[in-house]
This record gives structure tokens, C-alpha cells and sequence, in this order.
């Protein structure tokens, strides 16, 4: 799959457009979604500016640089996703959250963010390219993740606000849910194949 959404890598002067991490599995992908089918879809959300952020939520002074630098302010309770226009971030620790772009963009969050941050006692690190986001939705995509993924998905139990770093099978996820029937889920990308894989065969006998 093509990156029509973000600037294009340049080698030797000459300008190559970025591949997604899933090219691989492009055709699963795109026969599911074909299928059109209410229990189950599956789809990348290709791009995204992703960081890992390191910092002290009690210093008064990251807490500021971060919301000036992206208009969120980092959310403290953990598991807990805090939401943007442009950005969201996922809580990953007591120190430690993921920033994402909402939409595919120029990577910029980590230029953004250093620039922020100044002398504080803080660290960004763009990793965008090590990572991938897709989108599983339907009426029974739960029922497609747990197959998979050993939390408690219950809709009482994980809800949209929160966040959870968890596996599916072999691959390390963390998942998102953003609506009752859809869900994010950010996946290495050494796993992108694998995972688009499993979770379609995992998906199969629903699906029937």
C-alpha cells in the first residue's frame, strides 16, 4: 500500500514513496473488507505520527510543555486515553505515554515536542516507523479479539477512554477501544504481517 497521505522518502535525490508495513498482507486486507461484513472488518490507519514520551506528570513545567506543544495535557490515571483535535495520548506508564497524529501527516511530533521540552527532564523518540495502527470494527470484533487477547473486553469493563497494553496471540499490542463495536490497535511492525494474518483466520469461523 502506497503512502499517498505523508511526504515521500528521499534517496539519491530522487523521491520514493513511503510502503506501509502491511504490503505484505495488502490483499487480506483488502478481500476483508470486501466482504463488507457487519461482524467483523479490518482496516490500517497507515502514517500516523506516533512518539514515545518519557516524563514526570508532577513537574508543572513538562505537563505545560506538552499541552502547548500538542493541546492535550497528559492523562495521569492509568490505562487512560486523553484526546485532542489533532492528538491523543495513550498512558503507558507512570512515566511513560504514546502520543499519536489523528490523522496520517509529515512526521513533525518529535521535533514539536523536543523543541517543547527545552532543558526539562524529558525525552521524545518518533516512532512512527517501528509501528503500525489498524482499526477492527463489526458486531463482533470483541468476540474476534478475545480469541486472541487475554483482557476482559466486556464493554462494562474496557471502554472507549481507556487503553491497555496487551497480546494477541504472539503480538504485542495496544489496544484502544474507540467506539462500542471498533477498536485501535497499534502493533509493531515486525508483527504488522503477522497480525493481519492471525486475527483474519482468527475471524473465519465468525464470519461464516
Amino acid at each position: 500500500m502506497w503512502n499517498e497521505n505523508r511526504s515521500n522518502a528521499a534517496v539519491a535525490g530522487v523521491l520514493l514513496p513511503l510502503e506501509s508495513p502491511l504490503v505484505g498482507a495488502q490483499a487480506l486486507l483488502d478481500a476483508n473488507q470486501a466482504r463488507q461484513s457487519k461482524a467483523f472488518r479490518l482496516r490500517e490507519r497507515p502514517f500516523l505520527d506516533l512518539a514515545n514520551v518519557r516524563g514526570d506528570a508532577r513537574d508543572g513545567a513538562f505537563v505545560a510543555a506538552m499541552e502547548s506543544a500538542i493541546g492535550v495535557r497528559v492523562p495521569e490515571k492509568p490505562n487512560t486515553v486523553a484526546r485532542g483535535a489533532e492528538y491523543d495520548v495513550l498512558w503507558l506508564g507512570p512515566d511513560e505515554w504514546l502520543v499519536r497524529s489523528a490523522q496520517a501527516r509529515t512526521p513533525q511530533l518529535e521535533s514539536k515536542l523536543r523543541t517543547a521540552f527545552g532543558t526539562l527532564f524529558a525525552s521524545v523518540v518518533d516512532v512512527g516507523s517501528g509501528y503500525t495502527v489498524l482499526e477492527a470494527s463489526g458486531d463482533r470484533v470483541r468476540d474476534v479479539i478475545s480469541r486472541g487477547c487475554p483482557l476482559d473486553l466486556h464493554p462494562r469493563v474496557f471502554q472507549p477512554g481507556q487503553c491497555a497494553q496487551s497480546h494477541y496471540f504472539k503480538a504485542p499490542i495496544v489496544l484502544i477501544p474507540t467506539a462500542h463495536d471498533t477498536f485501535e490497535l497499534v502493533v509493531r511492525r515486525s508483527f504488522g504481517d503477522y497480525f493481519c494474518r492471525i486475527i483474519v483466520d482468527a475471524a473465519a469461523p465468525i464470519l461464516l
